[in-house]
């Protein structure tokens, strides 16, 4: 882990987390910092969706401690998470396709005045949040069902930010998505990131690990298997962290043929 004269805005130390007999997470420690993207990488069965919910407070953790700015804290409910300042997208959106944008937005957080929705305020706050994140839409007023994958991505991040969070979770923010809208998600997550947010991104795309993550934490069948500067580090690395494979597997393997999404 690194170190820093501030303390990160999340630590997780020799966190576990047990379901029955399955261990899915056996003493993980993880540290985001404010305005750097980490990038959370793992084969299927890592334990990334339920490091997650460790953060997010749907399951919390066994054992094992759980620091906020520097001071232990517990996270037993969503709630909890979003009292810290903590987001998560999660990678079915949950955004209802018959509202338009604005009420996607603010869903279950409607603003009423005498009685009513205060549409005009809503509509100039997502405006806002949009505006924020340099991202696009054809019309506020539509409904989320005929927007595109990476329009609907948009959304549910840009509702993530409602509550000025100082952490957002982005759960496999960029799959099924097109090479164009990658990009534009891409850009909203480097927007945020240039606001001093921090950002645990959940991939399978080491693609997108390089194009945007500043560090990259690997999970192995529920236990830390690496950390890596992104800069400073080959994907042939990373991959061999993820699969547990070694230098050797890949020499009879061209560059330009290896399949770095996984």
């Amino acid at each position: 882990m690194t170190s820093g004269s501030t303390p990160p805005l999340l630590a997780l130390r020799g966190v576990s987390r047990r379901f029955g007999a399955v261990r899915a997470l056996i003493d993980v420690d993880l540290e985001i910092r404010a305005g750097r993207v980490i990038a959370l990488v793992g084969d299927n069965g890592a334990g990334k969706t339920t490091l997650v919910n460790v953060v997010s407070g749907v399951d919390p953790p066994d054992v094992g401690v759980i620091e906020w700015e520097g001071r232990p804290v517990r996270i037993t409910h969503p709630r909890d998470a979003q009292a810290l300042g903590i987001a998560t997208v999660h990678q079915d959106l949950a955004l209802c396709e018959n509202l338009d944008v604005v009420g996607n937005v603010f869903l279950g957080r409607e603003i009423h005045r005498y009685g009513f929705l205060n549409e005009p305020v809503m509509e100039n706050r997502t405006q806002d949040l949009f505006r924020m994140l340099s991202a696009r839409v054809p019309d506020l007023r539509l409904p989320v069902a005929t927007l595109s994958g990476g329009q609907r991505q948009t959304v549910a991040i840009s509702r993530s930010l409602l509550g000025r969070p100082k952490l957002i979770l982005l759960d496999e923010p960029t799959a099924a998505l097109g090479v164009e809208q990658t990009a534009h998600v891409l850009e909203c997550i480097d927007d945020m990131r240039d606001r001093g947010l921090g950002v645990l991104l959940i991939t399978h795309d080491l693609g997108v690990v390089k194009a945007i993550a500043d560090r990259v934490s690997v999970l192995r069948l529920g236990r830390n298997n690496g950390f890596f500067d992104v800069n400073t580090t080959s994907q042939e690395d990373i991959v061999s962290s993820i699969t547990g494979a070694t230098h050797s597997d890949f020499k009879y393997c061209e560059q330009d043929e290896i399949d770095w999404e996984l």
